[in-house]
């Protein structure tokens, strides 16, 4: 019954993850794989070859920069930006990621109060130990919790391909009031404002992020010339979690009126993403114009099949490309390396629900077939594969992907066994 308690009260922090994990230390970053050159805007052509070297720089302009359009909360504009070293002549698609609902700040006496008090049943003791690991801006001397560089990994191999990626911060949302349907439309409002930023940087090398790059471990100023070298007209949407269901309400038919001037979304991906399933109204959801990708685990302990049946109802009459991903043995915290257990973070912990009498084995919150459970580092590299399969082909054009994203190829079947659905998918590069 306890456990059942942390569980419940975790889902309003999480929104269905209840991890938290200490800063990674990453400075410029240099990653020594292959990755493919980015198409030149104007010409069709790649930009400048591409050795696989990527960097890292990160940006912040404040915890209080800015404001959730519904209530008016405090909310930051941070991001860390991963992208080829050698960004060459040409533009490179922009990929924007999210993270979804988690604690905030990176508390370590307030973790042990609340696990205290989860185990004696003590409410009010519980309740103010959450308030502290959920404030925002986080109390001083009390490091925030950088859930934005959970996705580090993934976001050094798209750069390697010839992605520029940036990984956004929404601590501020995560701390807020806003629940439900307004949670999802927050997230998408927080992208569209750093879409905006994005594409006055892209365009004319100005706005607020100019000169605002910095290393992410030293924080010393780091000049980078994207100006030029960002696409915005091809741009790219991975949400997590709670922000699966924002990057769904941002690219949706309804809502492309909000994209930014001179910006246009053309892949969008729900990663394990936490729906609202009671919206009385699926228009503020529905993608039909735009390639559209969902992801679960079948040992996901915080988001049920829903995650991917809501998906399903959404791109209903979607002509542009809807996959499904099913993979075995993933669980929800292990897409983000802030919210696991090797991590050492605080409250950081395997959502799997294990098995009893089978060790290594998983099933999740509703006690479908148990199945191996996947380690950290699995679960992120099938999440590379299959996420840059997705953004490839429709990012760069890149159709011999087509059999990965249709299961008619296994790259990792050497790892799990991923059940691939797809929906209206040509042989054609997009245009």
């Amino acid at each position: 019954m306890k456990r059942h308690k942390h569980k419940k009260a975790s889902a309003r922090l999480l929104g269905l993850s209840a991890a938290v994990l200490s800063a990674a230390a990453a400075a410029v970053t240099f990653t020594a794989a292959t990755g493919a050159a980015a198409p030149n805007e104007a010409t069709g052509e790649s930009a400048a070859p591409s050795s696989g070297t990527t960097r890292t720089v990160r940006y912040d302009l404040g915890s209080k920069a800015w404001h959730l359009p519904q209530t008016g909360e405090p909310g930051e504009l941070t991001g860390v930006v991963h992208y080829p070293a050698d960004l060459g002549t040409g533009r490179h698609p922009l990929i924007v990621m999210l993270h979804g609902l988690h604690d905030t700040c990176a508390d370590r006496k307030a973790a042990a109060a609340r696990t205290a008090a989860e185990a004696s049943g003590d409410d009010a003791a519980y309740e103010a130990a959450n308030a502290k690991l959920a404030a925002w801006p986080c109390a001083p001397g009390t490091p925030a919790l950088p859930s934005e560089r959970g996705y580090d990994y993934l976001g050094r191999k798209l750069a390697a391909q010839g992605f520029v990626v940036v990984s956004l911060g929404a601590n501020g949302i995560n701390a807020s009031s806003v629940m439900g349907d307004d949670n999802a439309a927050a997230r998408a409002d927080l992208i569209n404002r750093h879409l905006r930023m994005w594409q006055q940087l892209g365009s004319k090398g100005k706005g607020e992020l100019a000169g605002k790059f910095t290393d992410p471990a030293t924080g010393a100023a780091r000049r980078v010339d994207f100006a030029h070298h960002v696409d915005l007209g091809n741009v790219g949407i991975m949400g997590h979690s709670r922000a699966g269901a924002g990057a769904t309400w941002q690219a949706a038919d309804h809502h492309r009126g909000k994209w930014p001037k001179g910006v246009t979304v053309k892949a969008v991906a729900a990663l394990a993403p936490a729906y609202n399933v009671m919206t009385e109204d699926m228009s503020n959801y529905a993608i039909a114009k735009t390639p559209f990708a969902v992801f679960r685990g079948t040992c996901d302990g915080q988001v049920g099949g829903e995650a991917l049946s809501f998906a399903a109802d959404a791109a209903k009459g979607n002509r542009s490309g809807f996959h499904q991903f099913s993979i075995r043995g993933a669980n929800h915290n292990y897409f983000n390396t802030q919210w696991s257990p090797q991590s050492g973070q605080v409250a950081a912990f395997d959502d799997a629900t294990p098995v009893k009498g089978r060790p290594g084995q998983c099933t999740d919150r509703e006690d479908g077939a148990p199945t191996r459970q996947l380690t950290e580092p699995q679960q992120r590299h099938v999440a590379t594969t299959y996420l840059g399969a997705f953004f490839r082909r429709y990012l760069l054009g890149d159709t011999g992907q087509n059999q990965v994203l249709t299961g008619a190829r296994h790259p990792d079947a050497a790892i799990t066994d991923v059940h691939a659905t797809t929906a209206a998918l040509n042989d054609r590069a997009p245009r």
